[in-house]
């Protein structure tokens, strides 16, 4: 089994942090849903669409690093190194952001993995030469049949719905709050300890 993981959103949760630097900015009223899709509406909504744009470099750059895990997720990590499963990161991601100030995003996202541990042999303990961060959607797919990912978990059904997606690789869509919808042959799962008790052997 070879199981690989998206990162933002799947690994990273960026809630509390986008609700957090929109009130900094004064862009939402205090009253709006602690989430960054009820963040993101909002700014739509009232013409903010550039606010919003910037809003991403700063969240995945500057304070990345106040960034906080999925529930579970770390455990689920940690025991898979453990117990010596064969496990990677594919991710997609721009080096810089689209609008603001040109964070490295990549170099920000490697920060947030040392930070909580991935490559710390007392920690996680993961090989940093396990992680990718791709600059493009068909580059991270074609990495995740590269890898020979047997089975993959992200939070974009559109991505495992690709038809390039690779065929070997089983789909797990990570879906939180239960409000995507999964195209055929796509698990979807809740919580970091379903997908613990799926594919990590008791």
């Amino acid at each position: 089994m070879r199981i690989g993981v998206d990162f933002d959103n799947t690994i990273v949760c960026y809630d509390g942090l986008f609700h957090r630097v929109a009130l900094e900015q004064g862009l939402i009223p205090a009253t709006l849903p602690a989430d960054k899709g009820s963040v993101r509406d909002h700014l739509r909504r009232v013409g903010r669409e550039d606010a919003w744009t910037e809003m991403q470099g700063t969240v995945y750059g500057a304070r990345m690093l106040e960034a906080a895990a999925f529930p579970g997720v770390l455990d689920f990590f940690r025991r898979a190194v453990r117990e010596d499963y064969d496990i990677c990161i594919v991710s997609h991601k721009t080096r810089h952001p689209y609008l603001g100030p040109k964070y490295d995003l990549h170099e920000a996202a490697v920060g947030w993995l040392e930070r909580n541990g991935f490559f710390d042999a007392d920690g996680i303990g993961m090989e940093r030469g396990r992680v990718f961060f791709e600059l493009t959607l068909p580059e991270k797919l074609r990495r995740i049949g590269a890898a020979g990912c047997t089975h993959f978990i992200d939070d974009l059904p559109e991505l495992l719905a690709e038809p390039e997606f690779p065929k070997e690789a089983s789909r797990i869509l990570f879906d939180p709050t239960g409000s995507r919808e999964a195209a055929d042959g796509v698990r979807r799962v809740r919580s970091w300890r379903e997908i613990e008790a799926e594919l990590l052997a008791a």
